[in-house]
C-alpha cells in the first residue's frame, strides 16, 4: 500500500464531508443535552435540592447555562477550521476569526449572568466587560462579513494561475496532511488542559476557573495555529513567489499572532487586540484584492 494512499484515507477518516455530517450531529447533540443538564442543575440549586459553589453565579441564572452548549459549538468550530484547510486559506482564516467571535459571544453570557443593572454601570466591573463585548461582538460580525465579502470578490477575479494544476495538487496534498495531523494534536491540547484543570484546581468559583481552562485551550490553540499558518507560508514558497501572495500570508500569521495575544490581558485591551487582529487581516485581504485585479488588468 502506498504512503499517498494510507495518507488519504487517513484524512478521509478524520475529515470527509460524512464524517463531518457525523460529528456536527453528535457535537448538536452533547450541546442540546449539556444546557438541558445545566439547566437542570441552576433549578435544583434554586429550590435548594443541590448545594452548588455558592460563590459563584454559573449555578444561579439561567442565562448562564447557554454558555455550555457554547462550548460545544466551539468544539464543532474548531473542527470546520481543520476541515476548510486544505480547500482555502482565506476560508481557514475566516473559520480563525469566527471562533475568536464566538468566544466574545459566549463571554457576553457569561457577563450577562453577573450583570447589575443600575445607574452606576460604568462602575462596576461586569456591566463594563458587558458593554465592551458586546459593542465587540457587534464589531467582529460586522468584519467577518466585509472579510467573507473580500474572498468571495477574490474568487471571481479572473486573474491567471500562478501555480500549475500538478503543484496545485501537491500543494492541497500537502494541506491535507497538515489537517489530518492537526485533529490529534487539538484533541490532545483539549484532555491535556481539561485533565490539568482538574486535577489541579479545586473549583471554588467554577465560573472563574471554566474562564481560565477555556483561556488555557485557545492560548495553545492559536499558538499552534501560528506554526501552521508559517508553515503554509513556507511551502507556499515552493510554488510561487508572488509578492502579493507572500504579503497576504504573512499579514495572515500577524493577524494570528495578535489574536494568541489577546488572551494573555483581560477588559478593554483584550477587546482591542481581537479587532485590530480581524482590522489587519481585512486590509491585507482587501490590498491583495486591489493588488492582483490591477495585475489581471495589465
Amino acid at each position: 500500500m502506498s504512503v499517498k494512499l494510507v495518507l488519504d484515507r487517513i484524512y478521509n477518516f478524520l475529515l470527509s464531508e460524512k464524517i463531518k455530517q457525523k460529528f456536527e450531529k453528535t457535537i448538536l447533540f452533547i450541546g442540546i443535552i449539556s444546557f438541558i443538564v445545566h439547566l437542570s442543575l441552576i433549578y435544583l440549586k434554586r429550590y435548594n435540592f443541590v448545594i452548588l459553589f455558592d460563590e459563584s453565579n454559573f449555578f444561579d441564572n439561567p442565562i448562564a447555562a447557554i454558555y455550555t452548549p457554547f462550548s460545544f459549538i466551539l468544539i464543532y468550530e474548531v473542527y470546520l477550521l481543520i476541515f476548510y484547510l486544505p480547500r482555502s486559506i482565506t476560508t481557514y482564516i475566516t473559520k480563525q476569526y469566527e471562533i475568536i467571535t464566538l468566544i466574545v459571544i459566549r463571554r457576553i453570557f457569561k457577563d450577562l449572568s453577573n450583570l447589575e443593572v443600575s445607574s452606576n454601570w460604568f462602575d462596576i466591573k461586569y456591566d463594563i466587560n458587558f458593554t465592551y463585548d458586546i459593542i465587540t461582538a457587534l464589531l467582529l460580525f460586522f468584519l467577518i462579513y466585509l472579510f467573507s465579502y473580500l474572498r468571495e470578490s477574490l474568487d471571481k477575479l479572473n486573474v491567471p494561475k500562478d501555480i500549475n494544476p500538478d503543484h496545485m495538487k501537491q500543494f492541497i496534498e500537502i494541506k491535507k496532511v497538515m489537517a489530518a495531523a492537526l485533529v490529534p494534536i487539538f484533541i490532545c491540547i483539549g484532555i491535556f488542559t481539561f485533565g490539568s484543570w482538574l486535577t489541579t484546581t479545586i473549583p471554588k468559583n467554577i465560573s472563574a476557573d471554566i474562564t481560565d481552562v477555556n483561556s488555557l485551550f485557545f492560548d495553545e490553540f492559536f499558538a499552534v495555529l501560528i506554526i501552521v499558518d508559517v508553515l503554509l507560508l513556507l511551502v507556499t514558497f515552493f510554488y510561487t513567489d508572488k509578492f502579493h501572495k507572500v504579503i497576504r500570508n504573512s499579514g495572515f500569521i500577524i493577524s494570528t499572532i495578535l489574536i494568541r495575544m489577546s488572551f494573555t490581558v483581560d477588559g478593554v485591551l483584550n477587546n482591542i487586540l481581537i479587532l485590530a487582529a480581524i482590522i489587519f487581516g481585512l486590509t491585507i485581504l482587501w490590498i491583495h484584492n486591489k493588488f492582483a485585479k490591477n495585475l489581471d488588468l495589465k
